[in-house]
């Protein structure tokens, strides 16, 4: 596999700035972060604690992971000839329909 073979798949465009800290987030430098949303075209500014970044990057991949999982299965399937053994091919097959199972699942909800 080619390291970053993936990467466009998720980056057309920087959608995101996200800022962690560790000290407490002053209310108007929050709201100013905010308000760049609009200046930016749609750009987020986002400047969080470290638990709200755990809560933010959750949801993050949450979103984005039916399409990792498509791009990282093209990878994997590409080279058959790899070092991944074939048991391994198999087994995120396996998990990646009981991804999709889920994911199915949540849209009916």
């Amino acid at each position: 596999m080619k390291a970053g073979a993936f990467w466009p798949v998720f980056c057309k465009r920087l959608d995101n700035y996200i800022f962690v800290t560790t000290e407490r987030i002053n209310p108007d430098v929050a709201e100013y972060a905010a308000t760049l949303y609009e200046k930016t075209g749609g750009i987020e500014f986002v400047i969080l604690d470290c638990i709200s970044f755990l809560r933010h990057f959750l949801h993050l991949f949450y979103r984005l992971r039916m399409q990792f999982l498509e791009a990282y299965q093209t990878l994997l399937l590409a080279e058959p000839e790899s070092a991944v053994r074939h048991e391994l091919k198999v087994s995120f097959l396996a998990l990646r329909r009981a991804a999709e199972v889920r994911n199915v699942g949540d849209d009916a909800s």
